[in-house]
């Protein structure tokens, strides 16, 4: 009987490959989760808080996406700025309402009152197109898989992305919104400065080099198929 080992604290971000054939492959899965698992990429977010994405949430004049305390994790009204590919996306989306509250409809349903499921199924799909893409690209004989990773490795993947963008670490933990990070102690209990702007930038930099890898006119976001 084998003892219980520790689990290894996961550090897998997609290569920039990787990225090309994610984007393909949310291209050819459509609505919803197309581009629910896009946003994913391009905000950093987490999966139940882009998941539970509200029309009322959003500011597209001022690309702006306010995340109410009730939903954010750490219990506290977050703001992410919203990168031209990202608004993009949400302007390609169709838009669902309630009757009676046109404005508040959620973003991602297909109930209208309750957010989509079945990411797992989704994720599996997701996979294998990939992994046809990576076959594709390289000019494999055989479907190989795509190595192991998770939609949570998506936030990974753009914080990484943020860095090697020369992005400050304060900055980037900002716009993952941890309640500790780079700035720790006391200076912590003492800068209180949200970085807004700053974030606003890092976010519009990783948009424009996701837009430049998938792309081939590097000013343009591949367009979404609606429904």
């Amino acid at each position: 009987m084998k003892l219980p080992t520790k689990e290894r604290a996961r550090d897998r971000s997609l290569t920039d490959d990787e990225i090309r054939w994610f984007w393909q492959g949310c291209g050819q899965i459509g609505w919803p989760f197309g581009p629910l698992f896009m946003l994913l990429l391009l905000t950093a977010q987490r999966r139940d808080e882009v998941g539970g994405m509200r029309w009322s949430e959003i500011d597209v004049a001022e690309r702006t996406w306010t995340l109410p305390r009730q939903r954010a994790k750490g219990d506290r009204e977050h703001e992410v700025q919203l990168s031209e590919a990202a608004v993009d996306v949400l302007r390609s989306l169709p838009r669902i309402t309630i009757s009676g509250n046109g404005q508040d409809g959620l973003v991602f349903t297909t109930t209208r009152r309750a957010p989509v499921s079945g990411f797992g199924n989704a994720k599996r799909r997701l996979d294998a197109l990939m992994a046809e893409a990576r076959r594709d690209s390289l000019g494999l004989s055989e479907n190989t898989k795509i190595a192991d990773w998770r939609l949570h490795d998506l936030r990974r993947t753009a914080a990484t992305g943020m860095a090697r963008l020369n992005i400050p670490p304060h900055v980037v933990d900002k716009v993952l919104n941890h309640s500790s990070g780079a700035i720790r102690g006391v200076a912590a209990i003492y800068n209180r400065f949200e970085y807004l702007d700053e974030r606003r930038a890092a976010l519009e930099a990783w948009g424009r080099y996701v837009c430049d890898l998938v792309s081939t006119q590097k000013t343009n976001i591949v367009m979404l198929p609606r429904r």
